[in-house]
């Protein structure tokens, strides 16, 4: 039997696991003192409000590698195999730190999935389409079809993107102070700013062309994703084209380990290029 392991930074919710047959490794989140399970013990509505109201720059950090190590071994000596799925290795240390945990052991293959939140889950999608094949040949698959992941998303502020290392301060700068709105996503598992709008509602159309113009496969549905309120994010999906609405599969509200670096009100796409 495979095991399909993915850190919380896919902001696939705990309800929705045995959907997608996978368990859920929860990222860690340090507000102030104190620490919590990403998707655990820390409410949604309860690290907004202190995001919001109480002006704080949570702090994320690595999985208990020691639970991970216990139970994925439990899952060995039963004969299973296990696949973990981890967010982007250039920007967090997850993927490093659970490789060096497992070394070469055959029996289970680690994952640098080069993406973060609804890229995740659709790397998700594309191992159960192929659990029956063997582990390398799951990743050879996967190394395939993680370039055609597209994530697409704007900021309400660009303050915690700043404070969490992901953006230059330059970048900051031209946001914070000219408001450019940047339209950010991932290239080769960084984040960066892949284009720059004057406003927000050219920001949005922007967004809304991209499905068009990245010729967005629609074979694999697209995922819209936000932080806190779903303003921005419907007012995206009524610039877009008819065709492509259909296509929206989840509205999917970014887990605190990710909403911690976006802050709220960002909005986005998440969908797969053609080929």
């Amino acid at each position: 039997m495979k095991r399909v392991l993915v850190d919380s930074g896919c902001s696939i919710k705990q309800e929705e696991t045995k959907k997608y047959n996978i368990e859920l490794v929860p990222l860690k989140i340090l507000i102030g003192e104190t620490e919590y399970q990403d998707g655990i013990n820390l409410p949604m509505d309860e690290f907004y409000r202190q995001l919001i109201n109480d002006k704080i720059f949570p702090k994320t950090s690595l999985p208990d590698l020691g639970d991970l190590e216990e139970k994925v071994n439990k899952y060995i000596e039963i004969g299973d195999e296990v696949i973990i799925l981890t967010i982007s290795s250039e920007i967090s240390g997850t993927y490093n730190a659970i490789k060096l945990l497992f070394g070469n052991n055959e029996k289970v293959k680690v994952i640098d999935s080069k993406s973060a939140v609804g890229g995740m889950r659709l790397i998700v999608d594309e191992i159960n389409r192929f659990r029956e094949l063997s582990l390398d040949e799951i990743e050879d698959k996967v190394n395939k079809f993680i370039p055609r992941i597209k994530i697409m998303a704007i900021p309400e502020t660009l303050e915690y993107l700043f404070r969490g290392g992901r953006l230059s301060k330059k970048e900051w700068i031209l946001g914070s102070v000219l408001k450019i709105k940047p339209i950010i996503g991932f290239v080769d598992g960084k984040v960066r700013v892949l284009s720059k709008k004057l406003g927000l509602k050219l920001g949005m159309q922007a967004l809304a062309n991209a499905l068009k113009e990245c010729e967005c496969d629609k074979n694999y549905g697209i995922i819209a994703s936000y932080t806190y309120d779903r303003a921005n994010i419907d007012k995206l999906v009524e610039m877009t084209d008819e065709q492509y609405k259909k296509q929206i599969r989840v509205y999917d509200n970014l887990d605190p380990v990710i909403a911690a670096h976006w802050g709220p009100n960002a909005f986005g796409y998440i969908f797969i290029g053609k080929e």
